[in-house]
């Protein structure tokens, strides 16, 4: 399975994700440009790293198209937190992993995360990030 595909930019929207400098994004703002008189439309695509939080920009033709990422959505259970990193395991495949917590968390779940709670990880571009606690 790749980790993306293509997608002409006339159909982002913000909410969905886009790949800026290798970096997995989810756009948070698009601005189309009406055509000059022998141009094409453009469009202002701006986008927030999923893993860094940086906030990224291009101009694109709406006719162009892009890379998307494909994100995987999974469910793990924490088996072991040090001070560097989480060691999660797939309630599917049960094969464990480290993801470190300096960028492979969440900010907004670094302080809930203990051993043996539920948690949804995204994967994508080779690259895991604890995203939520789930709920038993």
């Amino acid at each position: 399975m790749g980790d993306k595909t293509k997608v002409q930019v006339s159909k982002l929207k913000p909410g969905r994700y886009i790949i800026i400098d290798g970096e997995p994004c989810r756009i948070v703002n698009v601005t189309v440009s009406s055509p000059g008189k022998h141009g094409s439309a453009k469009a202002r695509i701006e986008a927030v790293g999923i893993f860094d939080g940086k906030v990224r920009s291009i101009v694109k033709p709406t006719s162009a198209e892009v890379d998307v990422p494909i994100i995987d959505k999974r469910v793990g259970q924490i088996i072991a937190i040090t001070p560097d990193t989480v060691q999660l395991m797939d309630m599917e495949t049960y094969e464990t992993f480290d993801v470190p917590i300096e960028g492979g968390v969440d900010d907004e779940v670094k302080d809930q995360l203990t051993e043996g709670i539920t948690v949804e990880y995204w994967e994508t571009l080779g690259r895991i990030q604890i995203k939520k606690i789930r709920g038993e």
